[in-house]
């Protein structure tokens, strides 16, 4: 009845309860204590620029947290927020001109194949269009006077930033979160002294942008990008103060002498369809009817449901008095200190940032996540498939946060049909392709310059993480209408693509190893290339691992007995004459031997062409060129030292992943632990290297290769003690762990389904299940298999 208050059953009321008793503890955690927090970054002062404030985010909507005393930004984004839209871009030139390129390259003329594919087989347009900011959110404050005991923090297992100080005798306390069952972000003002809080909301946007206000209490931001022509936006602020007054006044709410006030904002654009300023208001409305306390539970429900899968401890802490602020562990990290716990915040912060930034049905993480404060950010905030959107999601399943990966599986299909139509224009070839960028668009051309762009092995190396999600999940419905048909396209445009060189060899042509150049004999300098060493290892992969998925699937026979032909006749990894991996066909020299891409290394991380045990030489050749890179100067960017130490760790080199790990921090992290990337005279922000760094820490600690579980493969000598609970392992096992004195104490391994474990460990290992012993037999000295009943733990005890 109208007015009546619903009358909801005993268990609903229950569960409600238990809600709001969630969220007291929650806000009671939230008080500092005393050591240091492994699940808390926190800071005694407001962010003093962008890479000093505290990103949250739900998938779809992020923001950026300063916590200032005088005004409040809160820089905002919103995922689909793109400029630009559904375009053509491929060449219908390009395929009267691909034959000459790849004469010219059969030919020894490098140069002149290059000169000639950028001038005529790149896309048109070449560039696109950038991810944009949404605008900012300001709270301006009107009491003056000296601030004391500040405090700003972002607690990561309930993505809750928190900003607390006193001024005039009074403590005011700011809360804020991001969240996925509303897709809103809230925002709360409170005092420990009534009718406290006043303050002003306004917002503002560089371009595209009207804003104006509703009512007394909302706030409304609407727009068309590019000049009126692109996506519509609209952005709702609406303010619940309790008691004082609100009203609006000009572009802006003020409140005054609330003694709390509750402000939640949307936004959304038609990138998806819909009305915009219809959704906004429609999300307003539904979440303005819950108090802040059942947001804030039901938010940290969702959110801990997934960050609380994994915990890690690497036993150390900083040493000194007291409890030093994150940048004040980090300041001391960079200049010579050690503090191995920083990086396991770090680790837990690239899991923060993960879940923060992909949910099922959002966009996948750009360059930057989904954190992004420009117009005209660098790079676009675009996807790169070259390695930047690969590693974003390296550590996705062993983090056991699949339904995180979700995002990209989605975004590989989305490029099947732009994809089929640059094939079949570019290069007269079915199946389909992508190149080394793209956006939310479906632009699959070569773009940029053929020293970028022209590199068809981006979809393929998609590919990858399907292949990946099935050994992790076993979830053959995925694998059989959803992978294995991208799988199988991608392979049909290399059996169209692949050209015979002069000694019979079946080689990508034309490509390049990505970005990288070579020296020829004469001196000149080329980028593009055939059939270099990545497109090798991408390609014997993806040929094998659909083949795999053919036969368990029991279908296409004769396709998966032609991709085996097709990869009998590629080239094999060779070595060169300093005992590297080469990484052309020939043994050329390279102008910048300290490049940062190791693309050439693709086959011993993330792939497993190259293990230290299954191809010793190949691996020794790998080696040489990982010291040979890091001599010269590689490891320049965050991603860059990130994949060095997921490299190391493949190579069970625990010592040199640390160093990384270390080296990281001290060059390419800022105070809000976002990873850096040199540009210019500065840096930017990138979220690759959070995330590949996160998947090599891992990687030390877990690796599951060829249908083996190897436990502690590269722990280095600094982490003599620790333990990690809920990581994920091919197979489908979850993983628990614990060590002392750098020798694993005991493990426990928990398979989805009922399997034979094969399980490497240096020590010697018992097992029981429940109290019945498990039969461990001895394979090698270091390898053992038992049986793993499926749901129930396998405890195992070092001997």
């Amino acid at each position: 009845m109208i007015g009546k208050r619903p009358c909801h059953p005993p268990h609903d009321r229950m569960f409600r309860t238990r809600q709001v008793l969630t969220a007291v503890a929650l806000f009671l955690s939230a008080c500092p204590a005393a050591g240091s927090d492994p699940n808390r970054l926190w800071y005694r002062a407001p962010a003093a620029g962008w890479n000093e404030a505290l990103p949250i985010g739900n998938g779809r909507l992020a923001a950026m947290v300063f916590g200032g005393t005088e005004e409040e930004r809160i820089q905002l984004n919103e995922e689909t927020l793109w400029s630009g839209g559904p375009r053509r871009a491929d060449n219908p030139e390009a395929l009267s001109r691909l034959e000459e390129v790849r004469r010219l390259l059969l030919e020894g003329k490098a140069v002149e194949a290059q000169d000639l594919a950028n001038r005529f087989l790149m896309g048109d347009p070449r560039t696109i269009k950038p991810y944009q900011t949404f605008g900012d959110l300001f709270i301006s404050f009107p009491d003056q006077g000296p601030v004391t005991d500040y405090r700003r923090e972002l607690i990561l297992d309930s993505a809750l930033v928190r900003i607390r100080y006193v001024r005039n005798n009074v403590r005011f306390v700011r809360e804020l979160f991001a969240s996925a069952p509303r897709n809103i972000i809230a925002v709360r003002l409170s005092a420990d002294r009534p009718a406290s809080v006043s303050c002003s909301v306004s917002m503002s946007r560089p371009a595209d942008a009207t804003i104006r206000t509703s009512g007394p209490d909302r706030l409304l931001i609407e727009g068309r990008l590019d000049g009126g022509n692109g996506l519509r936006f609209s952005g709702l602020a609406r303010a619940n103060p309790s008691g004082g007054t609100v009203r609006t006044a000009g572009n802006r709410i003020e409140i005054r002498n609330a003694d709390s006030v509750v402000i939640l904002f949307a936004a959304a654009t038609d990138y998806r369809g819909g009305d915009p300023g219809k959704s906004c208001a429609k999300r307003i409305s539904s979440a303005n009817r819950k108090k802040f306390i059942r947001l804030l539970a039901e938010h940290a429900a969702d959110f801990g449901r997934l960050f609380n899968r994994v915990t890690l401890d690497l036993g150390r802490r900083p040493t000194g008095d007291g409890d030093p602020a994150t940048d004040e562990r980090l300041r001391a990290v960079q200049s010579g200190a050690t503090d191995d716990g920083l990086l396991a915040l770090y680790f837990q912060f690239g899991r923060y940032l993960m879940i923060s930034g992909s949910r099922p049905g959002s966009l996948p993480l750009n360059l930057q996540g989904k954190w992004n404060d420009r117009m005209d950010p660098p790079w676009n905030s675009d996807y790169h498939l070259n390695i930047n959107l690969q590693m974003n999601y390296w550590p996705a399943e062993t983090a056991n946060l699949t339904e995180c990966e979700e995002p990209l599986s989605d975004f590989i299909q989305s490029l099947r049909a732009p994809g089929r139509e640059t094939a079949r224009i570019h290069y007269g070839c079915g199946g389909f392709v992508a190149h080394h960028l793209t956006d939310v668009w479906g632009f699959t051309a070569p773009a940029d310059g053929a020293q970028w762009g022209l590199w068809p092995m981006g979809a393929a190396w998609l590919c990858r993480h399907l292949w990946d999600r099935w050994l992790y999940g076993g979830d053959r419905d995925f694998l059989e209408k959803k992978a294995y048909p991208v799988m199988a396209e991608a392979c049909e445009f290399f059996i169209d693509y692949l050209t015979e060189d002069n000694r019979g060899r079946l080689v990508t042509v034309p490509s390049l190893s990505p970005e990288n150049a070579y020296r020829l004999p004469d001196g000149s300098q080329a980028v593009v290339c055939m059939g270099p060493t990545m497109d090798i290892a991408i390609l014997s992969e993806l040929f094998r691992n659909t083949r795999a998925a053919a036969e368990i699937l029991g279908k296409d026979e004769g396709f998966a007995s032609d991709l085996q032909v097709l990869a009998s006749f590629m080239p094999r990894f060779q070595t060169g004459r300093r005992g590297q991996l080469q990484e052309w066909l020939e043994d050329y020299d390279e102008p910048e031997p300290g490049h940062r891409h190791f693309s050439h290394l693709y086959g011993l991380y993330p792939s497993n062409l190259i293990t230290l045990r299954g191809t010793p030489e190949t691996a020794a050749a790998a080696r040489t060129s990982l010291d040979l890179r890091l001599a010269n100067g590689s490891g320049s960017t965050g991603w860059s030292r990130a994949w060095a130490v997921n490299l190391w760790a493949r190579l069970e080199q625990g010592d040199s992943a640390l160093a990384c790990l270390r080296e990281m921090l001290r060059k390419h992290t800022s105070p809000n632990l976002f990873d850096l990337h040199p540009l210019g005279s500065g840096s930017v922000f990138q979220i690759d290297g959070n995330l590949g760094a996160a998947a090599g820490i891992m990687e030390m600690l877990l690796q599951t290769q060829n249908g083996e579980l190897h436990l502690l493969p590269a722990l280095p000598k600094a982490w003599p003690d620790g333990k990690v609970k809920g990581l994920r392992a091919r197979g489908g096992f979850t993983v628990d762990l614990t060590w002392k004195n750098g020798s694993l104490t005991s493990a426990s391994l928990t398979a989805d389904r009922s399997v034979v474990c094969r399980l490497r460990s240096s020590v010697r290992l018992s097992a029981v299940c429940g109290s019945k012993p498990v039969q461990v037999r001895s394979l090698t000295d270091d390898l053992v298999e038992f049986p793993a009943p499926g749901g129930r733990a396998v405890v195992l005890s070092a001997d």
